[in-house]
């Protein structure tokens, strides 16, 4: 699970260094949360999950609010939830989770980064098997006064599968189908959850030099340049040497 949080953590960082750009992804998940289960959080699982990532992010409380009030208007914009995924260069597997008001045009837009970078879109589903989906809860270890053995014992009735700590942060995992229980079982032992998302999870990790791997970046940058765009995830080894020309 190391490899995951370590990804979150590089990725994530450049990727919402735009807080317009964040605030919009932020935006339209709330669009979709209030479109299924309605606009209050105390009955929306999905929904106070995604106030809690805003805040998180540091989008002001009246962002939030306006984003839930157009939401529930009349005029609120139909988006819907989409992945895309194919092979960048080097034969790294790529995900693509989309938000979008035009399928069309996302697709259209995803398939021309991965062709003029080198890369092959693929069909849907072609790559699930390289692929685990789990939910990952991000918690502030100063917060929490049992031990990590108790803490372990508690949420395994939410359907914990991993538990990793360090100084910054409690990373909690789980499987895709347990996520809102998992959300639930924290919510009901009073840890404030400081961020929760659904992760793609590689299986299979591929590793390539970093010369390899500064073409595969170009294709994730792209990508995650686009506002329809929520998350991308891949099965490159992220080594100590690419992760370094990351932050460069």
């Amino acid at each position: 699970m190391g490899r995951a949080f370590e990804f979150r953590k590089a990725r994530k960082m450049k990727r919402w260094s735009a807080m317009s750009k964040a605030f919009t992804r932020i935006g339209k998940d709330i669009s979709i949360a209030v479109k299924e289960g309605g606009s209050d959080p105390d009955t929306n699982s999905r929904l106070r999950q995604i106030i809690q990532n805003a805040k998180a992010a540091n989008m002001p409380k009246d962002n939030v609010e306006r984003a839930i009030k157009k939401a529930s208007g009349a005029d609120a914009a139909d988006y819907v939830e989409m992945s895309l995924e194919g092979y960048a260069p080097h034969g790294i597997a790529v995900f693509a989770d989309c938000t979008t008001d035009n399928n069309n045009r996302t697709v259209a837009n995803v398939r021309s980064y991965f062709s003029k970078l080198e890369g092959n879109l693929g069909t849907n589903g072609s790559l699930e098997f390289i692929f685990d989906r789990k939910g990952v809860f991000t918690i502030d270890p100063n917060q929490i006064s049992m031990d990590l053995e108790e803490l372990e014992m508690e949420l395994i009735d939410g359907g914990l599968e991993e538990l990793e700590v360090d100084e910054e942060a409690i990373t909690v995992y789980c499987n895709f189908p347990d996520f809102s229980n998992m959300q639930k079982r924290l919510e009901e032992l009073e840890i404030e959850i400081q961020n929760s998302e659904l992760q793609r999870i590689p299986n299979n990790i591929k590793t390539i030099s970093l010369e390899d791997a500064k073409s595969v970046l170009k294709l994730l940058d792209k990508l995650e340049e686009d506002d329809d765009v929520q998350q991308v995830f891949h099965n490159m080894k992220l080594t100590e040497e690419i992760l370094k020309s990351m932050e460069e």
